[in-house]
């Protein structure tokens, strides 16, 4: 019963992942929090900041897999860096 629900857990865009999961995971580098980014599928550390991807629906907790989030912002910088 209990797989079932994990395997879906962190499937798609469209899914939400489990908080009780957030709370058990951490950065790999910092033990910071996670967020999640429903939109591009990541695991966010911001004080890393990187976001690290989920493929398949199993989180990439491999720091050079992480997408630095510096190398693309489109919504604005919300990482604490100055636009000025």
């Amino acid at each position: 019963m209990t797989r079932d629900t994990d395997k879906n857990l962190l499937k798609g865009a469209d899914k939400v992942i489990d908080p009780t999961l957030l709370d058990v995971l951490v950065c790999p580098v910092t033990h910071g929090p996670l967020e999640y980014d429903r939109v591009r599928n990541e695991l966010v550390s911001r004080q890393l900041g990187k976001a690290f991807p989920i493929r398949d629906g199993v989180p990439v907790m491999l720091v050079e897999e992480a997408r630095e989030l510096d190398s693309d912002r489109p919504d604005g910088d919300q990482s604490g860096g100055s636009s000025t």
